[in-house]
This record gives structure tokens, C-alpha cells and sequence, in this order.
């Protein structure tokens, strides 16, 4: 631990030493990279998606439509802005930076490459690292929450704070299990840095391989967490008319959609970091003595991004939206429980082998108790959720045989004639019991 600490600090040690100048060079860097990454995020998944569903896409504005983004995003600065009456009028317009702000800090400690030469400066492809760099992405988009919430309660209207009200609690339960989903990094790494956990990955295997179970429940908790689809529950159109932001337009709802699109970007880089070597070149071009200097890693970084944001765009066109009670049940009940397990089977076996015991007893001894504990807990669990569903099946049947599923008028209704039809001598059409047959009157005639 002492020389996985040394390590550390001496990532660390690179960060501090950079001139004024290029500090501000490299904080418009993180800004136009993320902004670039908006932007073609957005036209990327409209060309994905009609490919997928066999249409065209943007193919219009600029060289086959890569320019739609750009476009989309200059209409709606000069659309006109409406403001609801009843909306409290400073937290209506700060909610929306309050929302984007955090998505541009949390990217300020991701690692794009190694150390380069900047007008004769050497300097890491980094704009800073903390000792607890990790914490501050995740404190960073935490604190999104706070943006979305105030946005539907300063909308002044019912389903905007439903839609808010639904995105606390979905993002909450997500980082819940998002977190859990890095302690094993911690303790693979022995740091919290982020350029200490690239650099433990240049002598190791990337993390995505002996810590698969962290990176796949952090795969579907990045999906939770930034609201995307399947889990696009505060946006449910047919529910909440648009979720948070439906009575936000202009320039305010295109900040909420590029802290959207920029939350994306941020996961993704932040899987990258911990599971995928960060800048690190994968196994064939890491053979080139090249690869991995110079301005090469800010390719490869850029690559895993894309590869990620491509995932993202992928459930967006084959997966239905789950019901709100299966994603809070599919991310307190099973992806906690499931990381806690794996946590304390991994420490454990960690611990036993470091005291001399043999891996194949150690695995008899850990891993196929907790199996078992998971076959018993999945088979319980399932057939809870078979009788629940019964028990429903069971009483939309009977409410189905009742009749009293929905208000239905019968069809024999006689229609009572209109009081100002009356007092003027007129009869309106009505329909006689059980022939189906009108009464005609003067209009009928």
C-alpha cells in the first residue's frame, strides 16, 4: 500500500506548477471539447437511431447534416421565452445553471493523456487531480439534482414537480449504486486520484476485467443516473408532458439539454478513467511505442467516450421504458444488495489470500456460499414478484367482470334536451330507451 501511495503522490506531484496562462488555455479546453462533444452527441444519435429504425436522419444542414445540432442549438437561443405566471421567478431562471455548471466542473479532474509540451511547457493533459479527485465528479453531479428539483417546483405547476420529484429519487437511488460501484477501484488502485488510478492500470490489467460485476452495475447506474432511456422516467411524455422542464423554453430548456448531453459525456469519461485505462491505448496499438505519448492518448480517450455515448444511443432505440415501481425495485433490491455481496466477497477473498490461503479454497470457501445466497435471494425475490402479479391479474379480472374498470356511459343513454333549446321552442335529438332510434325534432325534419 506505501508504494501504491508513492505512486500517487508522485501523479499528484505534476499538478500546480502551470503558468496563469495556460491554466485559462486549459480550462477552453475542457469547455470546447465538451461542447464539441454536445454537439456531435446530439447528431450522433439522431444518425444512430434512424439507421437503427431504417430512416435517414439529419442529412440537410451542413456536410450530411452534422451542422443539425448546431442549428437546433441557434434556434432556440433566438426562440421567444416564455414564462409562466405563477413561476418563482429567480429560482425559475437559476435553476438551469445550476443544473449545467456542475456538469462543466465535474470534468475538471479527468485525465485526457500524459504529460505534453504546450508552447514549451510541460504540463499533463489534465486541468487539476485532488487525493479525492473521483469524490468531486460524483459530488459534482449530485449537486445536478439540486437543478432539476428547484426547476419543477419554480415551474409553478403540477407535473413539472412530479417530473422533479420523480428525478430526485431516481438519481439518489442511482448514485447509491453508482458509488458502491467504485470501492472496488479504491481498493485495487490504493488511490482516490484519478491520474493514480490510470497509472495503476498501466501495470495491470484494466479494471473492467478482474472488477466486471463494478463495471456492469455502473453501466446501468450511469444510465439511471443521467436520465436516459429505458430509465427516462422524469421526461415520461406520456405521463408528465415533458417531465421537469415543460415549462421551460429558449435558451433555458438548451441548457438543460446540453447538461443532458454533457452529464453523458461525463460518465462515460469517468468509466473510461476507472475501468478502461483512461487514455491508455487498448492491447493492439498499445504495441506501438507510441501510443501511449505525446497527443496519441487524447484519440484513444476520445474513442472510449464515443464507444460509451454509442451505448447510451443503443438503449435509446431498443429498450421500452420500465415502469417506475421495476426501476426504484431494480436499483434498491438488486443492483445495492448485489454490490454489497460483491464487495464483501472480494475483500474477503482479498484478505484471506494475503494471509497464505490457497485461491481455489478461498474461492470454494467465499464465492460458492454467496452463490448460493444469491440463487436463494433471486428465486425468493422472483417468486414474490410472480405472486404480486397474479394477485393484480387477479383483480383487473375481477374488476373486468364487475364492470367497473372505467366510467363507461350506456349506450342507451337518453340525452336530456338543452335548456335553451327548450326555452326556445326547439327539442333537441335524443336518443329513445333501448331502440337506438332519434327523436326527431324541428332540426331533423
Amino acid at each position: 500500500m506505501s508504494i501504491l501511495a508513492a505512486d500517487s503522490n508522485a501523479t499528484l506531484g505534476a499538478f500546480g506548477h502551470d503558468v496563469f496562462w495556460l491554466v485559462l488555455l486549459k480550462v477552453l479546453g475542457v469547455f470546447v471539447f465538451l461542447v464539441v462533444m454536445t454537439l456531435f452527441s446530439i447528431v450522433f444519435e439522431r444518425k444512430v437511431v434512424g439507421r437503427m429504425q431504417n430512416r435517414i436522419g439529419p442529412n440537410r444542414t451542413g456536410p450530411w447534416g452534422v451542422l443539425q445540432s448546431l442549428a437546433d442549438g441557434i434556434k432556440l437561443a433566438f426562440k421567444e421565452e416564455i414564462i409562466p405566471t405563477l413561476a418563482d421567478k429567480p429560482v425559475y431562471w437559476i435553476a438551469p445553471v445550476v443544473s449545467c455548471v456542475p456538469a462543466f466542473l465535474a470534468f475538471s479532474v479527468i485525465p485526457f493523456g500524459p504529460e505534453v509540451s504546450i508552447f514549451g511547457h510541460h504540463t499533463p493533459l489534465q486541468l487539476t487531480d485532488l487525493p479525492v479527485g473521483v469524490l468531486v465528479i460524483f459530488a459534482c453531479s449530485s449537486l445536478g439534482v439540486y437543478g432539476i428539483v428547484l426547476s419543477g417546483w419554480a415551474s409553478g405547476s403540477t407535473y413539472p414537480l412530479l417530473g422533479g420529484l420523480r428525478s430526485a429519487a431516481q438519481m439518489i437511488s442511482y448514485e447509491v449504486a453508482m458509488g458502491l460501484s467504485m470501492v472496488m477501484v479504491f481498493l485495487y488502485a490504493g488511490t482516490m486520484s484519478t491520474s493514480g488510478i490510470v497509472d495503476y492500470q498501466r501495470a495491470h490489467l484494466w479494471n473492467a476485467l478482474p472488477l466486471f460485476v463494478s463495471f456492469f452495475i455502473y453501466l446501468i447506474s450511469m444510465v439511471g443516473e443521467t436520465n436516459r432511456a429505458p430509465f427516462d422516467l422524469p421526461e415520461a411524455e406520456s405521463e408528465l408532458v415533458g417531465g421537469f422542464h415543460t415549462e421551460y423554453s429558449s435558451m433555458k430548456f438548451a441548457l438543460f439539454f446540453l447538461a443532458e448531453y454533457i452529464n453523458m459525456v461525463t460518465v462515460s469519461a469517468l468509466a473510461t478513467t476507472l475501468f478502461l485505462g483512461g487514455w491508455r491505448a487498448p492491447v493492439p496499438l498499445s504495441l506501438w511505442h507510441g501510443a501511449n505519448s505525446g497527443w496519441w492518448p487524447m484519440l484513444w480517450f476520445t474513442a472510449k467516450v464515443i464507444l460509451f455515448i454509442f451505448g447510451f444511443v443503443w438503449l435509446r432505440g431498443t429498450l421500452p421504458r420500465m415502469r417506475y415501481d421495476q426501476f426504484m425495485h431494480f436499483g434498491w433490491k438488486v443492483l445495492i444488495p448485489i454490490n454489497l455481496v460483491w464487495i464483501l466477497a472480494i475483500t474477503t477473498m482479498r484478505v484471506l489470500r494475503d494471509r497464505g490461503w490457497n485461491t481455489v479454497t478461498v474461492m470454494l470457501l467465499v464465492g460458492l456460499p454467496i452463490l448460493v445466497i444469491i440463487a436463494l435471494w433471486a428465486t425468493v425475490d422472483l417468486r414474490r414478484t410472480k405472486r404480486i402479479e397474479a394477485e393484480l391479474a387477479a383483480e383487473d379480472a375481477a374488476e373486468q367482470a364487475l364492470g367497473t374498470t372505467f366510467p363507461v356511459p350506456p349506450m342507451d343513454l337518453i340525452v336530456p334536451p338543452s335548456p335553451r333549446l327548450v326555452s326556445a321552442g326547439i327539442r333537441s335529438p335524443a336518443l329513445s330507451a333501448g331502440t337506438g332510434t332519434e327523436d326527431e325534432g324541428p332540426l331533423h325534419g
